[in-house]
């Protein structure tokens, strides 16, 4: 289980190693070197999900090591209240470190085929089982696009730290 500590409060997360080791493995190892500390939900679009890891208040890209391969077959699916890693819409192997939460449950972004990326899915790897409230404040922000970065939240919702 990792704790994620905001600014409107923690969220706990139980992640799944079974199902997603190298993704979970991943995020812990992020973790583990203080890379979500002080980054901030970057983009929330209210009833779909809520994207951060990646970037600090400031809009600073954070470093990220290699991409890691798409587990998104291991058959979680993207509901309410999970976590999935972010990719490149057309590179099904692209995740590095950002990941978001599901707001609602998102089955087009499940996986349904290898054709193609599009196809491929977003691989969950873990469920929020204390802080539903958290996430149910982040659906209800006020957003705005700020230059490149559409749907900001404001006020920023900053990652505080995360943890294990």
């Amino acid at each position: 289980m990792i704790s994620m500590v905001t600014n409107l409060g923690t969220i706990r997360v139980q992640l799944d190693l079974e199902k997603a080791p190298i993704t979970g493995k991943n995020f812990l190892w992020y973790a583990g070197n203080g890379h979500y500390n002080q980054t901030i939900f970057h983009q929330i679009v209210p009833g779909y999900m809520a994207l951060g890891g990646g970037y600090t208040e400031k809009f600073e890209e954070k470093p990220t090591q290699f991409w890691i391969r798409n587990e998104a077959f291991n058959g979680l699916k993207n509901r309410k209240g999970t976590i999935a890693m972010a990719r490149r819409p057309d590179q099904a192997d692209s995740s590095t470190c950002q990941f978001f939460f599901n707001l609602a449950d998102n089955p087009h972004l499940d996986h349904a085929s290898r054709k193609n990326a599009a196809e491929y899915g977003y691989c969950v790897f873990g469920r929020v089982i204390e802080g539903m409230e958290i996430l149910e404040k982040l659906n209800h922000l006020s957003v705005r696009d700020q230059g490149d970065f559409p749907s900001v939240p404001t006020p920023a919702i900053v990652i505080e730290r995360v943890g294990t």
